[in-house]
């Protein structure tokens, strides 16, 4: 396929494959107490020597591939205790939580589609040197996606420096207590009609745990158990969808996975789109993406000041459906902004005045072209030039080929569409085109810097690597086009 003639677009020798050995410790549920006690009663049973000599050669073998494995073993036995007897000796404890632990490499099957920002810490770098932090989908067993992370810099004259990635991969950890939330934060998210809401505007406290408003649910009077249930099933989702994980400052970054938590997202958190949102001076991470359970998909939303603690939080609204969404990295007249496409076909633009809720989309930009007349989307957040906001976008046509585009919106009413290109900025070569998933290319996200536009792309589900191109070529090419 013909591209765009673009004297500047450079394609990276730099590939990143997906690396069966980064590998979790997960906790291994079998969901039935049956078949727990069985093993407990094993260990229980064992020498102090016995079981010392069983915890040792599990370390021996597996230590090395995790950060610390014997704390992954105690979390794992905390797990347990509800429903055995406690063990009084640490080494059998941990023995029995290593029974209930299993590897799981979060990259067994790919690891593309690729999002990048500017990395929070940009301290001890050359002159004209940006460090960038980008995160990756990682796939696995089952084909559960998760969120990685990679680091790496680009150099004042565009050259780009991927930094070798850490050995181990450590989950985020909810916090110790349990979340509380206020009134206002739970009613505002419920799926509940107004006279169940308002009997919980007057019954529940103004701040609370989950299982605390389960409580007072429980002891309201006069509710049918039909009503109950409903409200408890309501209440139940709202926690379980809105929830914060953490590491700790010394795991690196790269070493850091967002695993799949809450019953939307059991199959995966797909195709993160983060962007560097800044607001008033202040500076937050805001990463969109697509929450999947196997049946149903919801859109989501990861919040971060620092790529340490992650608040994740649902999208609400009619107008919050579908995949691909990608904010702007600041308001618009006052109000969020993101690109949306509820169809599964055209481009949409939202405004909202509360970033969780979207009820309103426009019209924004449909398949014109044979290359992209089966559906667009975006690739990432738009980055601001004096021309106009450059949206990078993905389209697909005949034999479901994905190929990267451009558009070009406009500064303070980016829902018109000032141009688009005619012919793709990149479509599959003869190397790209092979994988996991043919001739497709996809990214969610570039960077701008010195000039160039840094583009990390996934080929065909089986690798990342970048391209860069120059800005002003781009935007002479699109603005030539009008």
């Amino acid at each position: 396929m013909l591209t765009a003639h673009m004297k500047s677009l450079q394609r990276s020798t730099i590939r990143l494959y997906a690396d069966p050995r980064r590998v979790l410790a997960r906790y291994l549920n079998f969901g039935n107490p049956a078949r727990i006690a069985p093993v407990a009663d094993y260990v229980r049973q064992l020498t102090t020597a016995a079981a010392k000599a069983q915890l040792d050669a599990l370390l021996d073998n597996f230590a090395d591939r995790h950060g610390d494995l014997r704390a992954v073993f105690r979390d794992n036995y905390a797990k347990l205790i509800p429903v055995i007897p406690a063990l009084e000796e640490p080494v059998k404890q941990e023995l029995l939580g290593a029974f209930f632990t299993h590897e799981y490499s979060t990259e067994a099957a790919a690891l593309f589609n690729p999002s990048i920002v500017p990395h929070p810490d940009q301290t001890d770098l050359p002159a004209g040197a940006l460090r960038f932090l980008m995160s990756l989908r990682a796939t696995g067993e089952g084909h559960i996606s998760s969120v990685a992370f990679a680091t790496g810099q680009v150099t004042a004259e565009g050259t780009i420096i991927f930094d070798e990635r850490a050995p181990h991969q450590v989950a985020g950890r909810p916090p110790q207590e349990p979340t509380s939330y206020d009134k206002a934060f739970l009613l505002q998210r419920l799926a509940l009609a107004a006279p169940d809401l308002a009997v919980l505007q007057a019954a529940l406290p103004d701040s609370f745990t989950r299982e605390q408003a389960l409580a007072v649910v429980n002891a309201l009077n006069g509710l049918a158990p039909t009503q109950q249930t409903a409200i408890e099933a309501a209440i139940t989702q709202v926690f379980d969808l809105n929830y914060d994980v953490r590491f700790s400052p010394a795991t690196p970054v790269s070493s850091r996975v967002l695993f799949p938590q809450s019953q939307a997202e059991t199959n995966g958190m797909e195709d993160v789109r983060f962007v560097a949102f800044d607001h008033e001076k202040k500076r937050r991470y805001l990463g969109t993406y697509t929450a999947y359970n196997g049946r149903a998909i919801q859109p989501q939303l990861i919040e971060t000041t620092d790529f340490i603690h992650f608040k994740i939080r649902p999208f609400y609204g009619a107008a919050a459906s579908d995949k691909g969404m990608a904010l702007f990295p600041e308001k618009i007249g006052g109000r969020y902004a993101m690109i949306g496409r509820q169809d599964g076909r055209n481009l949409t633009l939202m405004y909202a005045d509360a970033l969780h809720f979207w009820d309103t989309a426009l019209p924004l930009q449909h398949p014109q072209r044979g290359w992209e007349m089966l559906q667009m989307g975006n690739c990432g957040s738009p980055i601001k030039t004096a021309h106009g906001w450059l949206l990078l976008t993905h389209a697909v046509g005949p034999m479901r080929q994905y190929v990267l585009s451009c558009s070009l919106l406009d500064l303070e009413r980016p829902e018109q569409v000032i141009a688009s290109l005619e012919r793709p900025l990149l479509s599959p070569n003869a190397e790209e085109r092979e994988g996991y998933v043919p001739n497709v290319l996809y990214t969610c996200g570039m960077l701008a810097h010195a000039g160039q536009l840094i583009i990390p792309y996934a080929m065909s589900d089986s690798a990342i690597s970048f391209a860069t191109v120059s800005q002003a070529e781009l935007l002479n090419e699109l603005l030539n086009q009008q």
